[in-house]
């Protein structure tokens, strides 16, 4: 998956010390109520739609950017389903990061979902009793962002 250029050049001062950076997270249902869904391409792991936010930009502008980079559909954010502290992770390059995630519930507006970019090697919808297996992480997520009311929640 391409690293951001404000990353790189982290890295090149830090080198693979641990970062703390901002991610988001979309979970976005059709009219169907059927779950967008990426398949990795680099691990092969479906998962829902995510990326690292870019210096100054602002999360639900950003969280939209990705879904369309990704999947080509156009989507809403309707709420802030959570914040979520992930704890620290080692990429397989040995950088180490550690994510504070902004999980939210979006809608699907428009477009055909297809893969477009080289990060996912699939794109689809699925209904939510039938999900290809997804990771504990993406779960949680998934199901923080059904119950969500337009009150974020917390880990306290």
């Amino acid at each position: 998956m391409p690293t951001p250029d404000f990353i790189l050049q982290l890295r090149e001062k830090i080198g693979q010390d641990l970062l703390w950076l901002p991610g988001a997270t979309a979970v976005v249902l059709d009219d169907r109520d059927r779950v967008l869904l990426g398949r990795r391409a680099d691990n092969g792991i479906w998962t829902l739609i995510t990326g690292i936010l870019e210096p100054g930009e602002q999360p639900a502008v950003g969280i939209v950017r990705e879904v369309f980079e990704e999947t080509g559909v156009v989507a809403e954010v309707e709420h802030l389903a959570e914040v979520f502290a992930g704890g620290p992770m080692e990429f397989v390059n040995g950088d180490q990061a550690q994510f504070l995630t902004l999980n939210f519930r979006c809608r699907y507006i428009s477009g055909e979902a297809r893969v477009n970019d080289d990060e996912s090697s699939a794109v689809g919808w699925f209904a939510l009793g039938d999900l290809p297996e997804l990771p504990d992480y993406h779960r949680a997520r998934l199901s923080a962002a059904l119950r969500a009311n337009g009150v974020p929640e917390f880990v306290r």
